[in-house]
């Protein structure tokens, strides 16, 4: 389920609050870790609809792996979505690269680049060396090398130690795009990069 977390630390999250979800939570997580995933759907997708969103983000990602359903990319998007706009960062990435890859919706880059800015804006490493490459690509917007490497400095500086190599590849990225530009240009990014903050 939830990259980092999974429906089982999900419940034990949800237990530690006291929510009145605990106990579907609990059982889902434990139905998910014995690949049972259509009871681990049924127990979480009520929990979703009552607006909790790690459940939502845990459902989006049940239909978007078809665990429990068949695949439906539609269906996954619209969990995530309604994760992301209760600001969960994970699902707002995700409906990003939903758009960029057109899974669920017609492929669309000034909507990748939206959602991929807002989870970026609030600290996605993953969203923030997507739009190095949307800015340095040029997809759906003019090229911006010093937007491109802004942002593949800041996910350098963010990914955690564990993901070594993509931030070796955010670093070399921006060192790449570093030799097509002038040193003005460089400073400019750096200072942008240096300047950044989470908001």
């Amino acid at each position: 389920m939830r990259n980092r977390l999974g429906l089982a630390s999900l419940a034990l999250a949800v237990t530690l609050a006291g929510n009145a979800f605990a106990g579907p939570v609990e059982d889902a997580g434990a139905a998910y870790k014995r690949g049972d995933y259509a009871t681990a759907m049924r127990l979480i997708r009520p929990v979703a609809e009552q607006g909790n969103t790690a459940a939502q983000y845990n459902l989006g990602t049940m239909y978007y792996n078809g665990e429990g359903t068949r695949r439906d990319y539609a269906e996954a998007l619209k969990w995530y979505r309604m994760a992301a706009e209760h600001g969960d960062v994970e699902s707002a990435r995700r409906v990003g690269f939903m758009y960029a890859n057109g899974q669920g919706v017609p492929r669309g880059d000034a909507e990748a680049l939206k959602w991929y800015r807002l989870a970026a804006d609030r600290g996605d490493a993953e969203a923030q060396n997507n739009l190095g490459v949307i800015y340095s690509d040029g997809k759906g917007i003019p090229p911006n090398l010093v937007e491109a490497t802004k942002w593949f400095k800041v996910a350098a500086a963010r990914f955690p130690a564990s993901e070594k190599q993509k931030r070796d590849k955010a670093m070399k990225n921006s060192e790449l795009l570093a030799k097509k530009m002038t040193s003005t240009q460089v400073a400019e990014a750096d200072k942008l990069a240096r300047e950044w903050k989470p908001k």
